[in-house]
């Protein structure tokens, strides 16, 4: 470290240095005599504007300011899963054995800790060529979770030592590689700037589907694994609750919950709800395969800026050893409005709403890095984000939804009054899209069955004209539409409650598989179907309201379970469809 300039003016978090000494743009700086941890955002001649990722009160004009001469990173390896950090990636039970319930200004722990031991397994052995990527050996991190050694970007050469297999430290050589230059000493840790994205051999079409167990999700507005989702909504709508199913109940195999700048308390539940959590994949602990990154809106707004960047480089480090990792941002209306504090602070021009005019490249910027991509090993891996987004009064106008809009695929937008009405998730299948589904139909006609795509857009389409004929019936009433405009708003009912509703605290209903999804969908286009039918040939639709079928509908989902074998209770229920309804056709036949 070398000392280079004297503090001149504080502003919040906003510090200006200046000295003789050169200042590179991102460099980690040390500020004060606290050592407060800052990178630099803007060099002007002789001076350097500082972003301080801690509380500056009590700094005065003239300390001294130190560079590390490298730009802000993350130490990543064994470790990480299971852990609670910062948005710089600082372990909080690790602090507060040392400081307490409050962290001390000044205070830096390491993020993997340097007393544990991992058993490690070499794969490589002396003589070996290897290059960046590079598998070296396993770590079992978690049950869930291998660890895969790689050697760190920019190395290759030759294996010219490998510990064998045994217990060490995440910071102990664990191996030796001969450049040609020099030899290189290699751990288990490798460093990367948070603000670069690593690097990967080829970008793959993210085409496989993420499933989440909700079915408005997967079987209306899916999401690919490396695809990019939004969740906008007002206070209240349930953003946080949806991206706890989502983060539960996903099959990727990792998950990075990012909490920026949320209220303390909601992400006090965060933190003592996750690790009671049990994996429904392995029935163990979920902490077993997440990462939790909790910045509340009371700590330094500029280590809120910066801890979105540190939980994407986190994912992009296990997508490397072919992880599919899903990214929970809640939310990245915080992470702009940190943005727009600084910018403030940086007395830069604002743009509308007085946020930068920045804002948007850098929401493309981070949605930019997720994706399915071959990697330098050979592995393929996938990083999904899904961000909430926070628009105030529920006004999807402002500018962090509309640009965020921009630059991702799927938009499950939250509707205020579906929420008040408890109608959970509340996702507008109105305003929603998916611009996966187009993508994702060879797979769900492989995976599920050929009917499925048909089945969803005959849904959707129901839901739409249902729309429609409620604006109607605003303006004439319900009573003058026609029997089959009846029809349709008993079995959008019936969809909206049986089928997009959905209840995260029953057992059978909180997570449903695929084909009990397409079973559902089946049994309520047969039940319209075969009633549409009956309409046709005069007989009234309240008749068919008789037999009780709509309100049975809503029941299933309750009421038939998630296993094969209790899928044959869809063909009962709808042979009785047929049946019931088809007696009302005969006893109507017989009166004519």
């Amino acid at each position: 470290m070398e000392e280079v300039k004297q503090i001149i003016s504080i502003n919040g978090p906003v510090v200006i240095a200046e000295g003789k000494k050169d200042f590179a743009m991102h460099d980690m700086v040390l500020v004060g005599s606290l050592e407060l941890l800052g990178e630099v955002i803007k060099i002007d001649k002789n001076s350097a504007i500082i972003q301080v990722y801690e509380d500056t009160s009590g700094l005065k004009i003239g300390e001294k300011v130190v560079t590390t001469g490298a730009p802000l990173s993350l130490s990543l390896g064994p470790g990480l899963i299971g852990n609670i950090f910062d948005g710089i990636l600082r372990p909080l039970d690790d602090l507060k054995k040392k400081t307490g319930d409050f962290i001390e200004r000044g205070c830096t722990l390491p993020s993997i800790n340097k007393s544990s031991l991992w058993d490690f397994k070499a794969i490589v052995k002396i003589g070996d060529k290897v290059k960046q990527g590079d598998v070296l050996g396993n770590v079992q991190e978690t049950n869930s979770i291998v660890n895969k050694i790689m050697v760190p970007v920019g190395i290759s050469g030759e294996v010219v030592e490998v510990k064998p297999e045994g217990k060490y430290s995440a910071y102990d050589i664990i191996a030796k590689i001969n450049t040609g230059k020099n030899i290189v000493n290699l751990n288990m840790i490798q460093t990367w700037p948070i603000r670069k994205q690593r690097p990967y051999k080829k970008r793959l079409e993210a085409n496989d589907l993420l499933f989440t167990g909700q079915r408005v999700i997967d079987s209306i507005f899916p999401i690919t694994k490396g695809g990019t989702a939004m969740i906008p909504g007002g206070f209240g709508t349930g953003k946080t609750m949806l991206q706890h199913q989502l983060a539960k109940w996903c099959d990727a195999d990792i998950i990075v919950y990012i909490g920026c700048g949320e209220r303390g308390n909601e992400m006090t539940d965060v933190l003592e709800e996750f690790p009671k959590l049990t994996d429904p994949r392995t029935g163990r602990p979920l902490m077993e395969r997440t990462i939790l990154i909790a910045n509340t809106s009371n700590m330094p707004v500029a280590a809120r800026e910066a801890s979105i960047y540190t939980g994407i480089t986190i994912a992009e480090y296990y997508k490397d050893m072919g992880y599919n990792v899903a990214i929970m941002a809640d939310s990245t209306s915080r992470w702009a409005e940190a943005l727009r504090e600084i910018s403030g602070r940086l007395e830069e021009m604002p743009a509308e709403e007085g946020f930068p005019s920045y804002l948007p490249s850098r929401l493309s910027e981070f949605y930019g890095r997720a994706g399915k991509t071959q990697n330098e090993n050979g592995n393929i891996g996938t990083v999904t984000i899904i961000g909430a987004v926070s628009p105030q009064g529920s006004d999807f106008s402002e500018p962090v939804t509309q640009n965020t809009k921009r630059f991702v695929h799927v938009f499950w937008a939250l509707n205020r009054d579906l929420a008040y009405s408890r109608h959970y998730p509340a996702v507008d299948w109105n305003i929603s899209y998916s611009e996966y589904a187009a993508k994702l139909e060879d797979w769900y006609e492989e995976k599920v069955d050929p009917k499925f795509n048909e089945y969803r857009q005959r849904i959707i389409k129901m839901l739409e004209e249902e729309n429609e004929l409620i604006e109607i019936s605003k303006v004439v009433g319900q009573d003058v539409l026609s029997d089959n405009k009846k029809l349709v708003l008993e079995i959008c009912k019936a969809i909206r409650v049986g089928f997009l509703q959905q209840s995260a605290f029953n057992e059978i209903d909180t997570a449903v598989p695929l084909k009990k999804q397409f079973k559902m969908m089946e049994s309520s286009l047969i039940l319209y179907d075969t009633a549409s039918r009956l309409i046709k040939q005069g007989i009234p639709i309240s008749k068919i309201k008789e037999k009780g079928f709509f309100e049975e509908y809503v029941k299933l989902k309750f009421n038939i379970g998630n296993h094969e074998k209790d899928m044959e209770e869809f063909k009962v229920f709808n042979k009785k469809i047929k049946t019931e309804l088809r007696k009302i056709e005969e006893e109507y036949e017989m009166h004519l």
